[in-house]
């Protein structure tokens, strides 16, 4: 079987404008008819975008050049695709000298979340992905996983009590460990965009740095419209809901699969290793997308019960829980 793609599949989409115009273009900007500038390109793994309402529009231009360079920027430390980044520098050599401070608060930021959730948000399972990969990019793979024994090893890397962060210093302390931020880097990103835009003085727009925050309603006062796609039939969506200063973010086991079947998925619980099916998707939202993008990774991998517990001492968090038979469950705000 060939190595599996990166590109996760896209389970939140931006529904029609009232206008009728959806974002256009490829890494390029458009005119639409209610003069929003939209831009839309790839970044951290995935398709991103911008929607910008300005009255100044070489203005806009400038506010979205920034905002991609803000994002090109944290891609040098926070992504597994460029062999230069901060992060591969770390799980190359297992510590990281004078990390830069965005390093350090989203590090900071994920283990918090992992305390948070008992675990199941664990930034240290990377050595789990690589397992997984390598196993299944072998010529005639056992499809029952890797065995027992190298899982094994691999879990012995795995634990985010061995992850150490500080402002001078971050350090990985198990032999050979190694950590994604896949879980909620796309997250943050898009909060800092959100930051940039509000410090601007921008009071109305919406960014999808893979996960999606509204900045304040859309320009006529309706919130903006977003999908939430069905993870097992491409361009079906399940819901739709409106956003007004809130971040949505989903995570479901067919956004990347390892085998055909889907028993093995990019969700692993760091208490087995495994990648366990409790539900189809698990959408998440929450006053921000870095919220919404750890919380929606580590409910997918919890009973109801501890998700209505951890949602419960969250303000503004609401998680909507679509079960394996496509039953749709909500808990929260």
């Amino acid at each position: 079987m060939p190595t599996p793609s990166l590109t996760r599949r896209r389970l939140i989409t931006i529904a029609a404008t009232a206008a009728g115009a959806g974002l256009l273009g490829r890494a390029g900007l458009a005119r639409a008819a209610t003069e929003p500038l939209r831009w839309q390109g790839q970044a951290l793994g995935a398709q991103v975008s911008l929607e910008i309402y300005h009255p100044d529009r070489a203005a806009a231009e400038r506010l979205i050049a920034l905002s991609l360079a803000e994002v090109r920027r944290l891609e040098r430390q926070f992504s597994l695709y460029q062999p230069d980044s901060a992060i591969c520098d770390l799980n190359r050599s297992g510590v990281l000298i004078a990390p830069d401070p965005d390093m350090v608060t989203l590090l900071q930021a994920a283990l918090r979340f992992a305390q948070l959730t008992g675990g199941a948000f664990d930034p240290t399972v990377q050595p789990l992905w690589r397992l997984y990969q390598a196993h299944f990019a072998a010529a005639q793979p056992d499809p029952e996983g890797p065995s027992a024994e190298a899982l094994a090893q691999a879990m012995a890397r795995v634990g985010h009590d061995g992850l150490r962060v500080t402002p001078d210093r971050v350090v990985l302390l198990k032999p050979g460990a190694a950590i994604t931020l896949n879980g909620i880097a796309q997250g943050y990103a898009t909060d800092k965009v959100v930051a940039l835009l509000r410090g601007a003085g921008l009071s109305t727009t919406l960014v999808d740095m893979g996960e999606i925050r509204a900045l304040g309603a859309r320009p006529d006062g309706t919130p903006w419209r977003v999908g939430l796609a069905d993870p097992d039939q491409v361009g079906a969506i399940t819901e739709t809901i409106d956003l007004v200063d809130r971040a949505v973010a989903t995570s479901a086991g067919a956004g990347f699969r390892f085998d055909h079947e889907g028993r093995f998925t990019h969700l692993f619980d760091p208490a087995t290793g495994r990648s366990p099916a409790r539900y189809r998707s698990v959408s998440v939202l929450a006053p921000t997308a870095t919220e919404a993008d750890a919380l929606s990774t580590a409910f997918s991998l919890l009973p109801r019960d501890k998700i209505e517990g951890i949602v419960g001492e969250r303000p503004g968090v609401q998680a909507r829980m679509m079960d394996l038979d496509g039953r749709l469950s909500c808990c929260g705000a």
